[in-house]
């Protein structure tokens, strides 16, 4: 069924392109994009439009790195860096997620907040808890979001009560995780996640990497946040040349058949880099994570300029909001300060390059997600901007520069979803 909606209409052809189509027509049947036309196309004109009148119309965002037992204490411990906050807040509050009493609270709260938010697509870290996991799974595909989902794995370096037994067990309640979840959602799907290096012993990889290859799932961890965490990195794999050859080593650092999502990625150097494009592995950026936690500001516009695949991440709860607009926000800001304080020759990101982050950036790690091109999956949010009043008239590009760094989720009027639309009330 062919569907049209009419309003201001915004979305990236190339990382410093925007395109935009002022009251234009975006048409779209099922879930696929078949056009945008600044006038009424004739071959559609017995087709039902919905008119958004001056609203913005643009692809739904996209958060390649979150952790959804996380946001029940966002906000709190930024005076602290990552492994001391992993300590004293993240590893005491995923303890709770053994209790699922305790899950359903938490992740009705996050869903409910993921589902109101401009965020189309997610890769998700949850706890090593099955239970829970499953249940954020469910909760998830309620939300009408498409998600990837990690049930967390860790063996060694961490506290007994969120430690597996050993990789042999956590290779089985991953395998047991991944038979019941792989086929039984239509929009959430499981992705396999060693917290990171640290906490994973060497035969847990190894079992991970067979679980990779017999199902065919994409992988996602953390790499290079923290300076202590890579000399921690260095102490454990004294035999790898770079943090990104620890996970190299395993097979779980991208290459053919594993896509793979690295967060942070805030001190790779130019070995790391070499091999990230070699591989293709995405980058999740986390700006407010690495700002809170104090870990540093990633070579975003170094990353980019090796051809590297960017998208963006809220990385709750080392970041305060959900919000993707934050992100780019953020991005933008963190890109300022890199070419200001550290290396003048990688110039700032534009608004432009910061929506393409947002947007279809990581939205390709999805497939042809994250614009209103021919052929794209449709994912779309409608924004009243009308709320931010301002006694000056202004183009769509200001406008959409203002949602970006002033707007919440409350000016979002409509979300579409692989050509559905999320039931917002």
């Amino acid at each position: 069924m062919i569907t049209i909606l009419k309003g201001n209409i915004c979305y990236s052809e190339a990382p410093d392109k925007l395109k935009i189509v002022e009251h234009g027509y975006l048409v779209y049947s099922e879930n696929q994009v078949l056009g945008v036309y600044s006038e009424f196309p004739e071959d559609y004109l017995y087709f039902k439009i919905t008119d958004y009148g001056d609203y913005l119309i643009i692809p739904g965002l996209c958060d390649l790195h979150t952790h959804a037992p996380q946001y029940s204490f966002r906000g709190l411990g930024t005076d602290l860096e990552l492994l001391d906050w992993l300590g004293r807040y993240t590893y005491p509050e995923e303890s709770k997620y053994a209790q699922l009493d305790y899950a359903v609270k938490a992740y009705n709260i996050f869903t409910n907040a993921i589902k109101h938010s401009a965020t189309t697509r997610a890769c998700i870290f949850a706890t090593l808890h099955t239970p829970a996991t499953v249940y954020l799974m469910e909760k998830l595909e309620q939300s009408g979001i498409v998600s990837m989902v990690g049930k967390v794995n860790m063996d060694r370096n961490c506290p007994a009560i969120l430690r597996q037994a050993d990789a042999k067990a956590a290779y089985n309640a991953a395998r047991s995780w991944i038979l019941d979840t792989k086929d039984r959602f239509d929009n959430t799907s499981p992705i396999i996640t060693p917290r990171f290096i640290p906490t994973c012993s060497d035969e847990l990889m190894r079992n991970l990497k067979q679980l990779q290859e017999e199902y065919a799932l994409p992988v996602q961890s953390h790499l290079s946040e923290n300076m202590d965490e890579i000399a921690w990195v260095k102490e454990l794999c004294p035999q790898c040349e770079t943090y990104s050859h620890a996970y190299q080593q395993f097979g779980l650092f991208g290459g053919s058949g594993v896509p793979t999502v690295m967060a942070h990625c805030v001190w790779c150097n130019d070995r790391e880099i070499d091999l990230m494009t070699q591989n293709n592995v995405y980058v999740a950026h986390c700006p407010q994570s690495n700002f809170n936690l104090a870990s540093g500001i990633a070579p975003v516009r170094k990353y980019l300029k090796h051809g590297i695949n960017v998208g963006l991440g809220s990385d709750v709860a080392g970041g305060c909001h959900l919000s993707i607009f934050r992100a780019m926000s953020d991005a933008m800001q963190a890109s300022n300060l890199y070419w200001r304080l550290i290396d003048n020759l990688y110039e700032p990101l534009s608004l432009e390059e910061a929506f393409y982050l947002g947007t279809r950036g990581g939205g390709s790690f999805f497939g042809n997600v994250g614009s209103f091109e021919k052929g794209y999956e449709f994912d779309a949010v409608v924004i009243d901007d009308s709320k931010l009043l301002t006694t000056n008239p202004l183009s769509i590009r200001e406008r959409l520069s203002r949602v970006i760094y002033c707007s919440d989720d409350s000016a979002i009027r409509a979300k579409y979803v692989r050509g559905k639309q999320v039931e917002l009330t």
